[in-house]
């Protein structure tokens, strides 16, 4: 299941100091599908911690996967475990995965935006970046409730907080996050860059209107 040629360019590639086993992504999919088939949700909940201490690339990832879920009642502890991992982001494939499985918390109990939004004020930068990346359900909506636009509208609002923020990530996270929306709300996101894009970097400029004509 390992593989170490791929380990080292996986180390190489995600530049954080941790242990890599170089074991794929398909793989690791399937032992989440396992997981979660094969385990109750403390169970689930205990394996995701353990895997998470271990601090080995592929656990970590895993831990992710195994809560990534739509349906899950109660999920408090699951959302709890997910934002205690943030202040512990350093890479983004990691926080990527994590992020994705708070985006089905998130969307379960959107008052959890409330717990979000201070991440954007943090010194960590994975943390900044994380308010983005797991709100991004909210660029996908094609036809928002009030109550959806008076989310979008919050996030637009960390967003433009960060434009003058020149940390690569953070800009990048920008760009993706209105590059998305901007499949289903051009007219808003031209409206975010007429407001904010010069202070934008140009590369984050670009990704943002990529689809828009």
């Amino acid at each position: 299941m390992a593989d170490p040629e791929r380990a080292v360019g996986a180390r190489a590639y995600h530049k954080a100091d941790r242990v890599y086993l170089g074991v794929p992504n398909p793989v690791l999919n399937d032992l989440a599908k396992e997981a979660r088939a094969a385990l109750d949700l403390p169970a689930r909940i205990e394996l995701s911690g353990a895997l998470w201490a271990t601090d080995i690339h592929e656990a970590r990832v895993l831990a992710a996967k195994v809560l990534t879920q739509a349906r899950i009642r109660p999920d408090d502890a699951v959302w709890d475990m997910i934002c205690s991992w943030v202040p512990e982001f350093d890479a983004w494939a990691i926080a990527d995965h994590a992020c994705l499985a708070g985006q089905k918390r998130l969307i379960a109990d959107p008052s959890r935006l409330d717990r979000v939004e201070p991440w954007t004020g943090s010194d960590h930068m994975w943390t900044r970046r994380a308010a983005l990346v797991i709100t991004l359900p909210w660029t996908k909506m094609n036809h928002p409730k009030p109550d959806e636009l008076a989310a979008r509208e919050r996030i637009l609002g960390w967003a433009a907080g960060y434009v003058e923020d020149r940390n690569w990530f953070i800009q990048k996270a920008v760009g993706w996050w209105l590059r998305d929306l901007s499949k289903h709300d051009p007219d808003r996101v031209r409206a975010f860059l007429d407001a904010h894009g010069v202070q934008m970097k140009a590369f984050s400029r670009k990704e943002a209107s990529k689809y828009l004509v």
